[in-house]
Order: structure tokens, then C-alpha cells, then sequence
């Protein structure tokens, strides 16, 4: 295969002499690099926006959001799927992150798996992965034969493919009905994409996880209305975000969260002086959108 001409792989000539400069330098330059990220995600804006429509109507009608990488770019996935159910109380199953290797590659490199292209189908066919799903390829070259082959499996199926590559004019590119392209130019040091591309991807990835969560009804205002209080700082958080909502203190916090058992319930019952199967109808009938929920209640 010819790396050289994929940008990731190519010198970077602002850091020829790294190994030269001081300590200082090196994270300066690293720092300097790092700022052309942003810039570049913002140029995909567009692509990611129609992405995450594509998640919400998926979940929304009962499918998945599927993340699969190998490497660097299978852990940002299976981080950022991971991350959702106690931050916004999402079911694990609707969004799942998928790495080569399964999830010993987590911690060790594995080797050869992001090479076998069957791997990636078998594991997208253990799934079950279908038209409902959306199924998202990460991979900083565009082309690593894992990848791929899943995108081009779950696209075979009906599914609603998208990627997230550092390079232009790739397969997996060319394999997706979302291509969200993010070039953010050579590494600091040569190839090691889990740097700038890492860090593109990552920050794609909350825009994606995050954005489908809001649309989903997950988030009042800019509260997680819908974190899952699972230990001490989560239910810590849960009562701060009620508390921030209707205005009362912890202590009545507590106990309406105690008695409605969400903070979307108990938000909607302090807020509307409703009892408990009246915020639940409520929040139903709203397709759990607490904002929506309220506004239809006081129609009435």
C-alpha cells in the first residue's frame, strides 16, 4: 500500500527538528498543531449536522447508532458509546461502539486485526446490524480493510452508513451516505495518528453523541436532564440539575427525585404541581422532551 500518499502519513516540515527543541518547544509545537483542529472539524459541520439527524431518526425508531474502528480511532468509539448511558440515561443498546479485536484491543494492540476484512463482517452480522441502524466507520487513513468491510456490510443490509476520516477521496469515503472528511494536515511526528486525527475524531465524536442526545430529548436548557444517578456524583448531579430547574433546594430536590424517580418526572411534577402518572403521561406523550412536555401542559 502507498502511505505516502495519504496526508497523515506525510512530514510535517513545521516540526523537522522536534527532537532538537526543548521541552517547552516540543509542547508549543504540539500546542500549534492542535489549533488546526478545530478549524478543520468546523469545515465539516454540514456533513456532521446531517449525520446526527440520520442517528436521531434511527433511534428514535428503534435502531442503533453503531460505532467501528480499529486502534485509536475503535477506543474513541467505544469510548464515546460507553459514555452516553450514565450521562444522558440512554439504553446501552441503542448506541454501541465496536473496536477490532474486541475488547482486549482496548488495552493491548492486537495484532493484524485491523487487517481482516471477515472480521469486520462477522462482528457486524454478531450485532445483527440492519436498516434500522446507523453504523459510523472511523479510521484516520480511510481505508483500513476492518472498517471497510463492515461499512460496506452494514451498507449491504439497508443500514444508514457514515465515516469519519482524516484523509480525502477514500473508500470508506466512497462507502458512506454520511462522509464527515476532517483535514487537519501531517501528524507532529510522522503517522502517529492518535494525535491530531485522534483529536479530530473525538471532538466529532461529542459533537455526533452529544447532538443526538439533545435531539433525542435528552437535555433542558443545557442540563442532562436525563443522567443516570448510578453513584455519589451522579446523584449529586441530579439534584443540582433539579434544583436548577424549578428553584427549590436540595433538600425538596431529594425528595422528589426520591418520589418520581427521574429528574424529568420530578422537574414536571414540581414545576406544574402534577402528580406522578400525570408527569409520566406528560413526558410520554412528549416523546421525553421535558421542555415540550411543559409547554403542551400548560396549553391545556
Amino acid at each position: 500500500m502507498d502511505l505516502h500518499s495519504l496526508i497523515t502519513e506525510q512530514r510535517n516540515p513545521n516540526t523537522f527538528d522536534i527532537d532538537e527543541r526543548s521541552t517547552l518547544e516540543i509542547v508549543t509545537l504540539i500546542n500549534r498543531e492542535d489549533a488546526r483542529v478545530a478549524p478543520a472539524v468546523e469545515a465539516a459541520l454540514d456533513e456532521i449536522a446531517a449525520l446526527v439527524d440520520a442517528a436521531v431518526n434511527a433511534i428514535s425508531n428503534g435502531g442503533r447508532l453503531i460505532y467501528v474502528g480499529a486502534g485509536t480511532s475503535g477506543r474513541l468509539g467505544v469510548l464515546d458509546a460507553s459514555e452516553c448511558p450514565p450521562t444522558f440515561g440512554i439504553d446501552p443498546r441503542r448506541i454501541v461502539g465496536v473496536i477490532a479485536g474486541g475488547d482486549p484491543a482496548l488495552r493491548y494492540p492486537i495484532e493484524g486485526v485491523e487487517d481482516d476484512a471477515e472480521q469486520g463482517v462477522a462482528d457486524m452480522k454478531a450485532l445483527g446490524v440492519c436498516a434500522e441502524d446507523v453504523v459510523v466507520g472511523i479510521a484516520a487513513s480511510g481505508r483500513t480493510p476492518y472498517t471497510l468491510a463492515a461499512m460496506r456490510y452494514a451498507r449491504s443490509v439497508g443500514a444508514k452508513v457514515g465515516c469519519i476520516v482524516n484523509n480525502p477521496h477514500t473508500d470508506m469515503e466512497k462507502a458512506a451516505h454520511y462522509p464527515i472528511v476532517v483535514l487537519c494536515g501531517p501528524e507532529v511526528i510522522t503517522g502517529s495518528t492518535r494525535m491530531k486525527a485522534g483529536t479530530a475524531q473525538k471532538m466529532v465524536l461529542n459533537m455526533i453523541s452529544t447532538a443526538t442526545m439533545i435531539r433525542l430529548g435528552k437535555v433542558y436548557e443545557n442540563l442532562m436532564v436525563d443522567v443516570a444517578p448510578s453513584n455519589a456524583k451522579l446523584r449529586a448531579r441530579a439534584v443540582g440539575i433539579l434544583c436548577e430547574i424549578t428553584g427549590v433546594d436540595a433538600q425538596q430536590a431529594q425528595s422528589a427525585l426520591e418520589a418520581h424517580g427521574t429528574v424529568k418526572a420530578a422537574a414536571f411534577a414540581l414545576l406544574t404541581g402534577a402528580d406522578g402518572e400525570e408527569a409520566r403521561a406528560a413526558l410520554e406523550a412528549s416523546g421525553g422532551h421535558l421542555k415540550r412536555a411543559l409547554q403542551m401542559y400548560r396549553k391545556r
